[in-house]
């Protein structure tokens, strides 16, 4: 993990399965809000639940070792298909951990869409 992330996440912090076939790792801070506002979804609805039963299984606390490395789960390496070079970026209150192979295949897609992408947030008050 590059020393600008590590220096961000803390001694402590949760890595879960994340959208688009990555990992999302938050600070301890950052899932505590993320976690009281997932509770809040309404169990009566079956969206909420399968997206929050996604999101918690997958949920393991994590810190470095000695040299800055993270031991991923098992179960969440084959979630993002994790073999050999990853890539690693930060977003907003997350980062993401990609396989190189699923990162190149979004980017393509994302780079594509990029314009339509903008226009939907601007129809959110969001401007670039």
């Amino acid at each position: 993990m590059p020393a600008k992330f590590r220096e961000g996440l803390g001694e402590k912090f949760v890595m879960t399965k994340g959208l688009d076939n990555c990992l999302f790792v938050y600070p301890m801070e950052e899932w505590k809000i993320l976690e009281e506002k997932l509770k809040r979804l309404p169990i009566t609805k079956a969206d909420a639940r399968a997206f929050v039963r996604f999101f918690f299984s997958g949920a393991t606390e994590c810190e470095f070792d000695k040299q800055g490395r993270i031991l991923i789960p098992q179960n969440l390496r084959e979630h993002a298909g994790l073999e050999k070079e990853t890539v690693i970026t930060g977003v907003a209150s997350r980062i993401e951990i990609w396989s190189s192979e699923n990162w190149r295949k979004y980017s393509q897609k994302a780079e594509i869409d990029y314009e339509n992408i903008a226009e939907k947030l601007e129809d959110l008050d969001i401007s670039l």
